[in-house]
């Protein structure tokens, strides 16, 4: 008896139909900072989320390019920084691209057991070391074992929805980013 064919896997999806259901999927947003020797580098996130309790691990995901990955990579070791709904212009600063100095200029840090970069003012930081790195298209996945908590301040959290962000409205909510239209089909 000859087993049955396997199916050819089913093509990959379109990337722009693809990028405007994921802006769908509200998240947080963090900073991911490292340091390696006297350097610093560090990028806005939303690719992060807890994989495991016991013992405590995260997952971030960052662009194989991004100015950030020579220093984790040299080092091991990253932080990840919890943004409230009021620091939208750290999360800007950190998501241009600009030279990794020009993103800690006149920003005060202080420094964990890792030696990354802990901002001011933040829901809170974990820090990590990495475990496993996995390749993935353009990205890198780092899996990281949490070695040390840095709890913050009582907030609300930076939100990014619909390719953009929740705003502060009145002192007790946040207003989220209206629908947008598709594009007319022509």
């Amino acid at each position: 008896m000859t087993p049955p064919a396997t199916p050819p896997p089913p093509a990959a999806a379109d990337p722009e139909p693809f990028r405007r259901l994921m802006a769908a999927w509200a998240t947080g947003v963090s900073v991911v900072t490292a340091r390696s020797g006297t350097e610093d580098a560090g990028l806005t996130v939303n690719a992060f989320l807890s994989v495991a309790l016991d013992p405590p691990t995260v997952l971030i995901s960052l662009t194989r390019d991004a100015d950030t990955v020579p220093l984790l990579e040299a080092s091991g070791a990253f932080a990840v920084n919890l943004l409230a709904s009021d620091q939208r212009p750290l999360s800007e600063r950190f998501a241009r691209a600009i030279p990794p100095a020009e993103k800690f200029r006149d920003l005060p840090v202080r420094r964990g057991a890792t030696g990354a970069a802990l901002l001011d003012g933040t829901l809170g930081a974990l820090e990590a070391r990495v475990l496993r790195r996995v390749e993935v298209a353009d990205h890198r996945l780092y899996l990281g074992a949490v070695v040390a908590l840095h709890p913050g301040r009582e907030a609300r959290p930076l939100l990014f929805f619909r390719s953009g962000y929740a705003e502060e409205e009145g002192t007790a909510a946040l207003r989220l980013p209206a629908p947008r239209r598709p594009p007319a089909k022509s």
